[in-house]
């Protein structure tokens, strides 16, 4: 498992506000349609799962690009905090309970693959879908909120891979 610095700590929570700050439409209408504003936030929630899915111990070419990403979101976020506020560079974030996908998981991860870069391309939200997902990966390894609610991700993904594959075994 690849385990994230303070600087892709700080990388996924810009990502995080940047978004919430994009969406947020305003207490009048939150208030006058709560679903409709809240449901925006949903192709972001959901990549954002996606993304701390394929951390988590993911393999193949999938698991080496979340990985590089969550190594490239590292470095520069190290380099922020070294530069922008005179930090130190390399202090690892403290990271939860590791929990691995099963093979069944990798599936689910595998089909979760094919739909993420297909909403990607093809809808209205494809911003959002890859800055949730981009997120998901920086801070699906964090011990925060974030990656306390990875574990339960990975517990879901591997009842759903076990449901559905092992059906068809």
């Amino acid at each position: 498992m690849t385990v994230v610095t303070l600087g892709g700590c700080t990388v996924g929570i810009c990502i995080l506000l940047h978004h919430l700050i994009q969406w947020w439409p305003g207490r009048k209408a939150l208030m006058k349609d709560p679903l409709r504003q809240l449901g925006e936030l949903g192709p972001f929630l959901i990549s954002w799962a996606y993304g701390a899915l394929t951390i988590l111990g993911v393999g193949g070419l999938i698991g080496w690009l979340a990985k590089t990403a969550l190594w490239i979101s590292s470095w520069l976020g190290d380099v922020a905090l070294v530069w922008g506020v005179g930090g130190s560079t390399g202090v690892r974030g403290a990271a939860p309970a590791y929990l691995p996908l099963t093979q069944a998981g990798g599936a689910v991860v595998l089909v979760l693959t094919v739909a993420m870069v297909a909403a990607a391309k093809k809808s209205r939200w494809g911003s959002s879908i890859k800055r949730g997902a981009w997120c998901g990966v920086c801070l699906g390894t964090s011990a925060g909120v974030a990656g306390f609610a990875a574990a339960p991700l990975a517990l879901a993904t591997n009842w759903i891979g076990e449901t559905a594959f092992g059906a068809l075994q």
